[in-house]
């Protein structure tokens, strides 16, 4: 587990904590260090600031996911939609706003590192190839088509589509998107998990069409079978 964080009581503290809970952790301090460490220690997973000398962690974690895809827990220190959708843009999996408890830090490595044993088990489970309409995804390729243009998605973003694309006009709770994708087990903790989905879907949305992604307003999310603009 590699600690990216420039604050060194913050470093410390998810450092120690991480460690007590059995993982093997390294901390760095800066940007250009995290991408030099990430490439040679190759680590199970990242928790990244935002806010980072050198390279900030938005740049850090393209650069490592240009390379390796490794998921990725971002912290930031501003709960704004953009910030979020940018990160999730260049590969993160997930985020965390400061303050935070360390519970709940564990809590969500822990899902990270279950996300991708799911995904591996779900790219066996089901057929290679998924279409709903225009829409092609090749699930042993991990590759996206919409028409005949490749769309680049994240890790996250393309289990999520294959998910939806699974049960085409199928509506989906946030809670089993939360089990089925991330791997939450508990309903209770899925619940606190929703925002992820949500911000997850807008990501999801600016990049395969706003209109494939149909909301169901306080249950959850179907993919269509075709465009309804």
């Amino acid at each position: 587990m590699l600690v990216v964080e420039d604050d060194a009581v913050i470093s410390q503290a998810v450092a120690e904590r991480l460690t007590a809970e059995g993982f093997d952790v390294r901390q760095v301090y800066d940007g250009p260090t995290a991408v030099e460490a990430a490439g040679t220690w190759q680590p199970d997973a990242l928790v990244l600031d935002v806010m980072l000398p050198g390279l900030d962690g938005h740049e850090v974690c393209r650069r490592v996911q240009a390379k390796r895809p490794v998921p990725v827990l971002m912290l930031t220190a501003r709960d704004d939609e953009t910030d979020v959708l940018v990160g999730l843009g260049v590969g993160a999996d997930d985020y965390l706003t400061k303050p935070f408890s360390m519970r709940e830090l564990v809590a969500r490595v822990r899902v990270l590192l279950r996300r991708v044993e799911r995904a591996a088990e779900l790219a066996q489970g089901g057929p290679d190839d998924l279409r709903v309409g225009d829409l092609h995804i090749d699930r042993s390729g991990r590759r996206v088509r919409v028409e005949s243009s490749d769309v680049h998605l994240t890790p996250t973003e393309f289990d999520l589509l294959a998910c939806l694309a699974s049960q085409p006009g199928t509506v989906l709770t946030r809670e089993e998107l939360m089990r089925e994708v991330w791997g939450w087990s508990d309903p209770a903790a899925a619940r606190t998990g929703t925002r992820t989905v949500d911000s997850h879907v807008r990501s999801l949305r600016a990049k395969i069409g706003a209109d494939r992604v149909r909301t169901v307003h306080g249950v959850g999310y179907a993919l269509e079978e075709e465009q309804t603009g």
